[in-house]
């Protein structure tokens, strides 16, 4: 097989939703289908070590919670499937932003009974922005659940976002009875397993089903397909592949229901990899030239090695192991001799990988998220991967003063690999900046466990950053007034703090000249005017 035929195989996809709607289990039971593992755990471990596979750090597996993202690959029929599993917690970091940049397509999971909730719509505003293909699987309808034409509405209204239904429920809760899939003209039995039914040319209107179903279940599923062939969206590939139209499918995760007829759609219709942007253009998978970017670090995955790794997705041309790259950012040529595929903390050499692969290099040092890698003589850059502003600010010390060496190892490894952001002000305190406050507790939680450092964390009065931009006068701290703070992240440039937002927008108006932003690019670093 061509490499051009076996790109066109490959599909990368992110799982989004608000905490508890099912991602993780959705995650182990498409694992299950693509043979990649043998038994899907539930969230919350029923046994010692029936814990979910993407969840590899112990603070998951404590929880029950995801709280990095993590990648997944299997082979289901002729694709070759990376899965992006991102943490559904309330409180997420940049790291499941950045993830959502790395992917072609995204599948949202929603509570059949409760319907879109603020998380998903945080994640969902990402996805827009990127114009990604946005597939909806509608879970736990065999739980007592909202109407499904409600859910539908649901959605159009909270993310303004047009749907098409492709699979619709038969009844729900103690009355669910199965699925029908609109366009393969089938209906799945939910107590049988394995009992699919084709129908007619009438469809649902047709005898097929009588006696089989609920006569009730039955005039509701024949009133509401009347109902979606009048007034709902029809179904138009182009616009789905495009982020326009979201198609639906309806089933339980738990129950291993719905699944089927899901992924069978979903790897027919999400796209292949395709074009990424580039400082000065796009490239193409099929160019000849190897490239990529790194778009998460993490650090001691294996805590027996203490090792680092870089997550990497390859945008053309052919990776092989040992082959020489060249790092964008520094010009320096390296190696490329340790390579894995990743399947949560389980590792496989990788020796050949073509562009929509996701590999794992191992990391000394040399990297940051965002870098772009390599083969090409010209310099090449990829757009650079959005930062955030942090809401949540904290000073941290060491407990035990003898132990900084190591207080000073973990905060630096972690910062490098985006688990959290490190500043410091004029006095060299370290100050965390976060999205959410379970990011600070896992920041603890790895310091003590993996540098055996334990700190107090001291929270801070401010909830908004803004970097200072180039072109402001350059003694920053002369501005800075009541109720803010200056501090410098680790380029050195200068951040200031607010309280809140009517403590900045009163700065901004007292101070014209200094000109302040969410974020700066990393390559953002120069001078303030003197």
């Amino acid at each position: 097989m061509s490499n051009a035929d076996a790109i066109q195989k490959r599909r990368i996809f992110g799982i989004i939703s608000h905490p508890d709607a099912g991602k993780t289990t959705l995650t182990e039971k498409l694992l299950l289908h693509g043979g990649a593992i043998r038994e899907a755990g539930t969230v919350k471990a029923r046994g010692k070590n029936k814990f979910a596979k993407s969840d590899w750090m112990e603070i998951e597996k404590q929880r029950g919670i995801s709280v990095t993202s993590s990648v997944m690959q299997f082979e289901y029929d002729d694709k070759v499937v990376s899965i992006m599993d991102t943490p559904g917690h309330n409180d997420f970091g940049e790291d499941t932003y950045r993830i959502l940049t790395s992917v072609d397509s995204a599948v949202m999971v929603i509570d059949a009974a409760k319907g879109v909730e603020a998380q998903t719509v945080k994640l969902f505003k990402v996805c827009s922005m990127r114009e990604i293909p946005i597939f909806t699987f509608i879970n736990k309808l065999d739980r007592q659940s909202k109407d499904p034409l409600d859910c539908m509405a649901d959605l159009e209204d909270a993310l303004g976002l047009p749907s098409t239904a492709v699979t619709w429920p038969i009844g729900n809760g103690l009355t669910f009875e199965g699925i029908y899939d609109r366009l393969e003209n089938k209906v799945y039995l939910y107590k049988q397993k394995d009992g699919v039914i084709a129908l007619g040319a009438n469809g649902v209107f047709g005898d097929t089903l009588e006696g089989i179903i609920s006569d009730a279940n039955l005039d509701i599923l024949r009133s509401e397909m009347e109902l979606l062939d009048g007034a709902g969206n029809p179904f138009d590939l182009q616009a789905i592949k495009d982020g326009k139209l979201s198609p639906v499918f309806f089933g339980s995760a738990l129950a291993d229901f719905g699944v089927t007829p899901f992924l069978h759609h979903f790897l027919e219709w999400s796209p292949a990899p395709g074009t990424r942007k580039t400082t000065t253009g796009e490239v193409n998978p099929n160019d000849d030239f190897f490239s990529g970017f790194i778009f998460k670090i993490q650090a001691n995955m294996n805590p027996a090695h203490r090792d680092r790794l870089a997550f990497f997705r390859i945008c053309s041309g052919t990776f092989t192991r040992g082959m020489s790259v060249t790092l964008s950012r520094t010009g320096k040529q390296m190696k490329l001799s340790q390579s894995t595929h990743l399947m949560a903390n389980d590792r496989e050499t990788v020796e050949t990988a073509i562009a929509g692969d996701i590999i794992g290099i191992y990391d000394s040092g040399n990297f940051q998220i965002g870098d772009t890698l390599t083969d090409r003589k010209e310099k090449l850059f990829f757009e650079p991967l959005p930062t955030f502003p942090p809401e949540l600010f904290c000073r941290v010390r060491p407990v035990n003063s003898l132990k900084a060496k190591q207080f000073q190892k973990g905060v630096q490894q972690l910062a490098q690999e985006g688990a959290i952001q490190v500043y410091h002000n004029e006095f060299n305190d370290v100050i965390l900046g976060a999205v959410g406050q379970l990011q600070f507790e896992v920041f603890q939680y790895r310091l003590l466990n993996e540098y055996n450092s334990e700190i107090r964390m001291e929270p801070l009065e401010y909830q908004v950053a803004r970097w200072v931009a180039p072109g402001s006068p350059k003694d920053v701290k002369d501005y800075v007034v009541a109720r803010s703070t200056l501090v410098y992240d680790h380029f050195e440039r200068p951040i200031l703090l607010f309280a809140n937002q009517y403590t900045l927008n009163n700065f901004m108006q007292k101070n014209p000249e200094v000109k302040l932003v969410e974020a700066l690019d990393v390559d953002d670093t120069e001078h303030l005017e003197g």
